[in-house]
């Protein structure tokens, strides 16, 4: 009843080539300027080792699964991760940290959210995009934020649950909160502190002086500006708040061998297990840019990165020298890489020449200039810069007469003395040979696309092509600041323009919204939009939120944080809505509805039938319809969300638009909507977005405009070779993959759900719970078993505990699915021979999978099969070709038990650091 095809002739194919040449026109049009205008985004120097062999490799970004989820098959993402989080923790000073954020903003109102009060400090000098973040989140929990300066603020009363303050501040101000932070924690506050990764290699760390939270960008750690995103933002806390942290955490633990190994930690804290008890609905982050800034920093080391610290800060002194000399004032004298600079009524003049010179400068809204230096600085950058303020000595010269005693900070108590980054991993790879060792060493312990399909439900693992990867590194894409004015960027105004034409197209809305950076922050701007809408209208008092039992669980944890209560509806034995118990909750809520959350194809696998009288029974209720598109890879040019019903949606670009998961991030989930919702879509407090309506705006979201735009060409040039033939026929081939494959398993498993003509839709779920009684075997037994088949495991336990959900997507070829059904059918007869006793219950393939090379190797087998049944189960499992595992199965209970989030010591590492005895 829904089916709508859409062959218009917007979507005509368009080849490889012709497609790159259209994109590079494209980025032409993004005007190559210097920026210096700072607020949390910097140029830096990208290792062309490190862009080369991580972020344009295969194996680390484009066709790597979304979470690593197995740990037994994904060691050296967790291993660079834990660099990562130990890189934050010895920086900042602070105790533990997670494995990235979406960006600076979202961290900063994460931060808000873990403190439990009614009442938020901030001061009114963070960065303007950080303060719109935090305030819209807390308009929407409940939360009262007011804007004080550190004097200003009053912890008299018990109300007050943190404050958030910037060191150094958005004025470039380098001061002492020590006294603030005592005041805060007297009165039971929080003191979170936004920070900057590079100035903490020569300031005293936030740790030192107390902070309960240090939280920050680590983009100038070796990512690019990309017009915003994506970055990985770093949050970091005292040992007392860990179990309360947003996000993924990777923690040590040991396997069956006893040996040290690492895993996701506490994962009981997510929310796909709290769901709307959930504090943070923080689901994907930024792990391939959390990769980055790790390798970064292991490339350079502590040395290093002082060096590019003290470097940047000395560029800074001589600019602020020149500006002195110039006649110009500084309005802070204690300062890292940023001057605020009062010009008087020469300001104007000083723009032009800055236009002159093709150079951004900040300007402050109480007219006042900025400018932000970093790591690419030069001379002539600098000569430009003193020429525009109207100094006539050039830095060389200023330089030579400068004081010896002018250290700036260097030779202040601000100074850092404490060490940093002392583990050996941070001090042994600074040359190329051995950095790109170390990396292809751990990106040979990941399975990943490169190796076989990767069938987890509910993420869409398909192809990311090549060609579409290769602009977002070209530079005219990647080195733009996202503050520039639009006429610097119309190459990435058209690109959005284009690409909002095509998705309006697929999806049925009537505008989009990029800000949101992943499909968590997609349900969130979504939700806000319809709450912004009803407040609008006077209906401030709906707010019940209509979720199924099976739905995701980012679902209702975004549902609390837009203000919303959660009102589970139960599913019926087909896996679909119960209407009957749906019509009852909307009867007994009518008079405070606001939304219902729903998931087409639902999350159980079946298209539901009644998909349009479940919409149309909210409209009638005065409610919204929010469709999450995290299954859009089964709807594309069949059916279209905004014509059965729906008012909103966010689109997963990561999973159906071809944008790749990177082992965990970057995602980007923006938003379509109706046009009675666009007025309320997100605004920008620095940027005039054009497209939204500032005054109606639901808020800021993300710290950037336009989110991760620097991925944004990716779907584009998806959408465009596809055309509208390949769209349809790449949903039609993942629904029949699906099919195929369920047909070819259900003599063997249960398949649990399917529609009522006998279908799945594109995945399906098997039903393994019965094996736990017949054979002492659980969806976990199977899931490891698959490694030694050379195959990473379907999503597990979700959305039906001790079951395990299966999506093969339109990407893999019929060989391959019958090679992942021949190893699931191959299992099945394991399982079959413990039910008849011909193999013990405990001691058997299934229980002690995976088994490592140092397993199949080891001197002693005591165990009641053959090593080589245990490791090549199948004629297509050899040896010249086997993906190892490289550790045994891992325990979960003792990681989480013995909880440690950073490097461990080096006796632990199975590669030995033998680089540095040649280094």
């Amino acid at each position: 009843k829904i089916f709508k095809s859409f062959l218009s002739l917007c979507f005509i194919t368009t080849g490889e080539n012709e497609i790159l040449d259209s994109l590079q026109k494209i980025a032409s049009r993004n005007k190559m300027w210097r920026s210096y205008i700072g607020m949390g985004y910097y140029d830096c120097s990208v290792p062309p080792v490190i862009q080369r062999n991580l972020l344009e490799n295969s194996g680390w970004y484009v066709l790597t699964q979304y979470t690593p989820y197995q740990p037994e098959v994904s060691q050296g993402r967790l291993e660079s991760l834990l660099n990562y989080q130990t890189m934050v923790c010895d920086i900042t000073g602070m105790a533990v940290a997670n494995a990235s954020l979406l960006d600076e903003g979202t961290a900063a109102a994460e931060a808000m959210q873990l403190c439990n009060r009614r009442m938020f400090y901030i001061d009114p000098r963070c960065h303007p995009q950080t303060i719109a973040v935090v305030q819209t989140r807390a308009n929407y929990t409940g939360v009262k934020t007011v804007l004080k300066l550190p004097h200003e603020m009053d912890f008299s009363g018990k109300d007050v649950s943190g404050v958030l303050f910037q060191y150094p501040d958005t004025e470039g101000r380098v001061e002492d909160f020590t006294a603030l932070v005592d005041r805060a924690h007297k009165a039971g506050a929080l003191a979170c502190c936004a920070t900057d990764l590079l100035a903490l290699c020569v300031l005293r760390p936030p740790g030192e002086f107390g902070v309960d939270i240090a939280l920050g960008s680590s983009q100038r750690f070796g990512v690019p500006l990309c017009y915003g995103g994506p970055h990985a933002a770093f949050f970091a806390v005292k040992e007392n708040l860990v179990r309360m942290m947003p996000g993924r955490m990777v923690g040590v633990t040991r396997d069956a061998a006893g040996k040290e190994v690492y895993r996701l930690a506490l994962q009981t804290r997510e929310q796909h297990i709290r769901r709307d008890k959930a504090t943070s609905n923080i689901c994907t982050a930024q792990a391939l840019l959390a990769n980055m800034a790790s390798m970064f920093a292991l490339y350079h080391g502590p040395q290093g990165l002082r060096h590019i610290a003290e470097r940047t800060h000395n560029a800074t002194l001589i600019l602020a020298e020149g500006l002195k000399r110039a006649g110009h004032k500084l309005q802070h004298e204690n300062f890292f890489d940023t001057l605020k600079i009062n010009c008087g009524v020469a300001g104007k003049d000083i723009l032009e020449k800055a236009k002159q010179r093709e150079i951004n400068l900040r300007l402050y809204s109480d007219g006042v200039l900025g400018v932000s230096l970093d790591e690419t600085v030069t001379e002539r950058d600098l000569d430009d810069l003193l020429w525009i303020f109207g100094c006539e000595s050039s830095a060389e010269l200023i330089a030579e007469k400068m004081s010896e005693r002018t250290k700036g900070l260097l030779a202040s108590p601000f100074k850092r003395t404490s060490k940093f980054l002392t583990h050996p991993v941070f001090n042994s790879y600074h040359s190329e040979t051995n950095i790109v060792r170390y990396m292809k060493r751990l990106e040979n312990k990941d399975i990943s696309l490169v190796h076989s399909m990767i069938p987890l439900g509910s993420c869409t693992m398909k192809l990311n092509s090549s060609s579409e990867l290769m602009p977002i590194t070209w530079r005219e894409f990647a080195n733009i600041h996202p503050f520039v004015p639009l006429d610097q960027a119309e190459g990435y105004q058209q690109l959005f323009r284009q690409l909002e034409r095509d998705l309006c197209e697929i999806t049925g809305y009537d505008k989009i919204s990029f800000q949101p950076n992943s499909g968590a922050q997609g349900e969130y701007a979504g939700l806000a939009a319809i709450k912004a809408y009803l407040n609008s209208k006077g209906e401030s008092h709906r707010t019940v939120c209509l979720i199924p039992k099976s739905a995701h669980g980012t679902n209702p944890a975004s549902a609390q944080m837009a203000g919303m209560k959660v009102q589970v509806v139960e599913v019926d034995k087909d896996g679909n809505i119960d209407v009957s118990h749906l019509k009852a909750m909307v009867d007994k809520h009518k008079a405070n509805l606001a939304a219902i959350m729903i998931t087409y194809p639902s999350t159980n696998g079946v298209f539901e039938e009644n998909v349009s009288e479940v919409c149309e029974l909210i409209h009638q209720n005065g409610g919204q319809v929010y469709l999450d598109g995290a299954n859009m890879n089964a709807q594309v040019g069949l059916c279209r969300p905004g014509d059965y019903g729906s008012d909103v949606s966010h689109l997963n670009l990561h999973k159906t638009f071809c944008i790749p998961h990177g082992g965990g991030g970057p995602g980007m989930g923006p938003i379509g909507v109706k046009q009675h919702l666009a007025p309320f879509l997100p605004s920008h407090p620095v940027v005039n977005m054009q497209s939204s309506n500032a005054e109606s705006s639901l808020g800021t979201i993300s710290a950037a405009p336009w989110g991760s735009s620097d991925i944004l060409p990716i779907s584009w040039a998806y959408i465009k070779m596809m055309g509208s033939k390949g769209l349809v026929h790449a949903t039609e081939v993942a629904i029949l993959n699906a099919n195929y494959m369920a047909k070819r398993l259900e003599n063997h498993y249960k398949i649990l759900f399917r529609g009522s003509k006998g279908f799945v839709a594109h995945e399906f779920i098997l039903d393994v719970r019965p094996f736990k009684k017949s054979a002492n075997i659980e969806a976990v037994d199977v899931a490891k078993r698959l490694q030694d088949y050379g195959f990473h495991a379907p999503t597990m336990s979700w959305p039906v505990a001790g079951t395990l959900m299966i999506e093969p997507t339109e990407s893999e070829d019929k060989a391959e699915l019958d090679r992942f059904c021949d190893s699931l059918l191959a299992i099945r007869q394991e399982i079959a021979e413990i039910e008849e006793g011909r193999m013990d219950s405990r001691v058997n393939p299934l229980k002690m999978a995976p088994h490592s090379l140092a397993c199949i190797t080891s001197t002693t087998w005591d165990r009641p099969y053959s090593r080589e049944y245990a490791a090549f189960p199948m004629p297509f499992v050899r040896p010249e070709t086997k993906f190892w595992p490289t550790i045994s199965r891992i325990d979960d209970l003792y990681g989480d038990q013995h909880l440690v989030c950073t490097c461990p010591p080096m006796d632990v590492y199975e590669s030995p650091y033998e680089e540095r005895a040649s280094s």
